[in-house]
């Protein structure tokens, strides 16, 4: 639950929450912050804005691209089953004796 703090002159601030993120995104979200002349705060608050503003328009996410296992493995989801060619043989099973 958002915390609202009041102002020293009475008026409530924004609404704050706290977020743990893993040390290369924190890392990766500065770099971007700095490449904006932006806040750390803010470019993340930006960032949350874009991604929510895309999820109540339905749109897809942005994919990152696939890796080699995850391409083969999807085509060899898409492959339509194949027939063996003729019918089976029967085994005869070899009785000692």
């Amino acid at each position: 639950m958002p915390t609202r703090q009041t102002s020293a002159s009475g008026k409530p601030k924004s609404p704050r929450i706290q977020v743990v993120l893993p040390e290369d995104l924190c890392a990766r979200l500065t770099a971007l912050a700095e490449s904006e002349s932006r806040t750390v705060s803010n470019m993340a608050r930006v960032l949350i804005q874009q991604g929510v503003q895309r999820q109540e328009q339905g749109e897809a996410p942005v994919e990152k691209p696939l890796s080699r296992e995850e391409r083969f493995r999807s085509a060899l989801e898409f492959q339509q089953p194949r027939r063996l060619r003729g019918a089976p043989r029967r085994l005869r099973l070899y009785r000692p004796g």
